[in-house]
Formats: structure tokens, C-alpha cells, sequence
């Protein structure tokens, strides 16, 4: 496969897949490209002249030669060549700092915030030896990551200061720089905290799903009643201390929010810039959803699509993480042939020190990788996943969204097939409509620049 067209709204598109070339096109030439493979005029005019005058087809034809003459459309297939080093080369870890939670989320992951094991908090000691451990396995690597999880990180603020204060000391010793970050569900947040945060230039992920009645319905407290504007108070004031700056609010959508387009307009009507919503994945649920959902989750994109371009355009817009997509220097092909390094890049750390590919993992006790006194002592598991990358996934190695797409998420395979190299297939089709998505509104965007 070298080309992808798609329609969406008033625009036809084309993709050259190799060179991540976009091309807007009129009727004809959409069709066209069905039979056209780059050096068969004659078959094109045979199949479409019950429709096409014979002139235009030729016009049409000569105008694609050109772009394939530039390199611009049914380009040769990328020889890319992915290289790892012999062993783990750490560059991010997930810090799971509490094994607990003050809410008790429907769709949750992580038990509520055991991880299907006891509830708990990180000593401050492997917080530290956290660090040293990342130190001691990025290698040359300057920059690393670290993001404070749970459960919910806020319930042990006494680690979080502490392992914060550890990171500065040794980057001032070893030239390593870190880059902070915390994910919480906002309801502990204080002024005091804020300022820490804000102090110590530490990112945050901020958890809420979008109208109240949604959030509500999926992120109750402890004791069942709703959190909703306990959290969108406390979301406001530390979005509004950062300047709308460095956050993501960020949601989830089920089964019970098909419609869930109106939740992310409802935080970007909030004043909320920074915005992700992300499908839920679950099997068995009430809650979970289904390939016979795809239809309506699909038209929920395009007209989230179709109004993140209109307040783009009016100048009253807001990021949607999935619709974030650079174009003109087409796909980052390594990168994102590679995934996203779990399990020989990025761990995640329990409360006692253990090791997991990522935060999805942890519980899963076959997927126990080490510690962070001892290492990695399941040599073979940072191998696994160092090949489970897209060219060794059959479905994604003929998929036209491979350049885009990092092979979908290891835990979502492994939780569906019990296999990384096999995707979960309802992400991959999502996926592939955001993308699309994205696409369009990038072209459309170009237009507006051009004109």
C-alpha cells in the first residue's frame, strides 16, 4: 500500500504513505487513484470513461505523474533501521508513588488504585534509589523524565517533595536534567501544593471527564458522591497560577458517553486549553466499547474535528492532543516505528522498588522485570519488547497509518490477545480515524495560510 484516501466534510484527501505527502483532490482524481499504481494510464482511462471525459483524465494523469517525478506521491517503501542498544537504556520512569486513591473510578485500571494487590505508599528511600537508578542506566543520555503516579500521588506529598529535592541535588552532581511530571485527580491540591509544583516546573496530567453529570457517573469519591466541582475548582486555580501553560486536562469516554465531543467542548468552554479525552479500554464491562460503536465514535471526531477547526480559525481555539500533528516535515519514522519504549526505555516503580514495562502492567505478575536495587533480572522480557515494534506486527506492517503510529499499546494487546505483536483492533481503528482527522485539519489550516 503507498497511497490512503479518505473523505471529510468538503475535502478528498490523499496520503502518500512513504513520503507522508497530503494531497487535496477533486472527485476524479479520488478515483483515480483506486486504479492507478503510478504507470498504467491506459487501465485508468479504460475503468473510468464511463464517467470521466477522456481529456480531463489524461490532464489528471499528467498532473500525477509530476508529483511522483517530485517525490511526492506513490513514493518507494522506507527502508528504516531500527537499532538498540544491548541493554535497557532507561530515559523515563513512572513513579508510583501511592498505591491508593481517594476516588474510586468505574473504569479504573488500576483496582482503585491497588493494582490488584495491597493498598500502599512509597518509602522515601526507593524514591531515591529510584533516581540513582535511572542515573546509573541513561548512559550518555542527558535528558530524562519522571512522572509522579498513582494511584493517586497527592496522598504521599512527604515522597513527592522529597524525591523532588533528591532529583535537583543530583542533577546539580551528575549533569542529568529532569523533566517532572504529576498526574492526580486534583481533589487534594492546595495552594501549597500548587506553588510546589509551580516552583519546581512540574508538569501535570489533570484528570476530569467532561460534563458533570459524565465525570460523576465514572469518578465518584470514596463514599459515592461526586467529585466533579471539587475538581474543576481546584483544575481552574492551578491552571490559572501556570498561565494555561504546561498541563493536560485530560478525560476518558465509555460506553455511557458515546457523544463524548460535547466533553471536550465543555472543558475548552471551562477555559481550559490543554485538552486530551481518550477512549476507555475494557472487556466485560457495561461500560466498554465495542466494534459496534465505531460508527458513532467516528462522527463524534469529525464533528469535534469540525469545531476544533472553527474555534482554530476565530481565534478561540484549544489543543486536542490527537489532533497535534506536524505535517511538514512528514511521519518521525524511527521514533515511531520503535513505540513508546516500555519495557527497555520506560519502567514503572512500585511503592516497593518493583519494576513493570509501564504503569499498565503493574500487577501483572508475569510481567515483573526487576528492581531498582537489583535491576532488570528478567533479561529476556526488555528483548520481547524491544521487537515488538511495527515492523514485526503483521497487521500494522500493511497498515497505512504505520508511519503515524507507534503499533498501538503493548498492555492493550497483551490485555486482548495475550500477545504485544498482535494489536488491540478497536484502538488501531480509532486511531486511524484521529488521524484522519488530524490530517484534514492540517490541510485545512495550510489552505487558510496559503490564501
Amino acid at each position: 500500500m503507498q497511497v490512503h484516501k479518505f473523505k471529510i466534510g468538503d475535502l478528498a484527501i490523499v496520503l502518500d504513505i512513504n513520503s507522508g505527502a497530503v494531497h487535496i483532490v477533486d472527485d476524479m482524481v479520488y478515483d483515480i487513484v483506486d486504479v492507478f499504481n503510478g504507470a498504467n494510464e491506459a487501465e485508468v482511462i479504460a475503468a473510468l470513461a464511463h464517467k470521466y471525459e477522456e481529456p480531463a483524465l489524461r490532464e489528471a494523469l499528467g498532473e500525477l505523474r509530476e508529483l511522483i517525478e517530485t517525490g511526492q506521491l506513490y513514493t518507494p517503501e522506507l527502508t528504516v533501521p531500527l537499532t538498540f542498544s544491548d541493554k535497557p537504556l532507561v530515559k523515563s520512569l513512572c513513579l508510583h508513588v501511592a498505591h491508593d486513591c481517594n476516588l474510586r473510578c468505574g473504569y479504573c485500571f488500576a483496582g482503585t488504585g491497588d493494582f490488584g494487590h495491597s493498598r500502599g505508599l512509597m518509602p522515601k528511600e526507593v524514591g531515591e534509589r529510584a533516581v540513582d537508578f535511572i542515573i546509573e542506566n541513561s548512559g550518555q543520555r542527558r535528558h530524562c523524565e519522571m512522572d509522579f503516579f498513582g494511584g493517586e500521588p497527592l496522598l504521599n506529598m512527604d515522597t513527592v517533595r522529597h524525591v523532588v529535592g533528591y532529583v535537583r541535588k543530583r542533577e546539580a552532581e551528575t549533569g542529568k536534567i529532569f523533566k517532572l511530571t504529576l498526574t492526580t485527580n486534583a481533589l487534594l491540591l492546595t495552594a501549597e501544593i500548587i506553588q510546589f509544583l509551580n516552583d519546581n516546573h512540574i508538569s501535570l496530567v489533570l484528570s476530569l471527564d467532561g460534563r458533570p453529570e459524565v465525570h460523576d457517573r465514572m469518578r465518584p469519591r470514596v463514599d459515592g458522591s461526586g467529585s466533579y466541582d471539587r475538581v474543576l475548582k481546584h483544575c481552574k486555580q492551578v491552571v490559572a497560577s501556570r498561565g494555561d501553560q504546561n498541563y493536560y486536562l485530560r478525560g476518558t469516554f465509555t460506553a455511557y458517553n458515546l457523544d463524548f465531543a460535547a466533553d471536550v467542548l465543555s472543558m475548552a468552554d471551562q477555559g481550559f486549553s490543554q485538552l486530551s479525552v481518550e477512549p476507555v479500554v475494557a472487556k466485560d464491562a457495561d461500560y466498554a466499547l465495542t466494534e459496534a460503536h465505531l460508527p458513532e465514535l467516528f462522527r463524534q471526531y469529525e464533528l469535534l474535528a469540525a469545531e476544533y477547526l472553527k474555534r482554530k480559525l476565530a481565534g478561540n481555539g484549544f489543543d486536542f492532543f490527537h489532533f497535534n500533528l506536524d505535517l511538514s516535515n512528514g511521519p518521525c519514522v524511527a521514533k515511531r516505528l520503535s513505540g513508546c519504549g516500555a519495557g527497555h526505555e520506560y519502567f514503572a516503580v512500585t511503592p516497593e522498588g518493583d519494576l513493570y514495562p509501564c504503569h499498565q502492567f503493574v500487577g501483572r505478575d508475569e510481567y515483573k522485570l526487576g528492581n531498582v536495587y537489583e535491576g532488570i533480572q528478567n533479561c529476556e522480557l526488555p528483548v520481547k519488547f524491544r521487537q515488538a515494534h511495527v515492523l514485526n506486527k503483521p497487521a500494522c506492517r500493511e497498515c497505512w497509518a504505520r508511519f503515524y503510529c507507534s503499533g498501538g499499546c503493548h498492555a492493550n494487546a497483551d490485555l486482548f490477545h495475550h500477545d504485544l505483536r498482535q494489536p488491540y483492533e478497536l484502538g488501531c481503528a480509532l486511531q486511524k480515524k484521529r488521524l484522519e482527522c488530524a490530517i484534514m485539519i492540517q490541510a485545512k489550516l495550510a489552505m487558510v495560510d496559503q490564501d
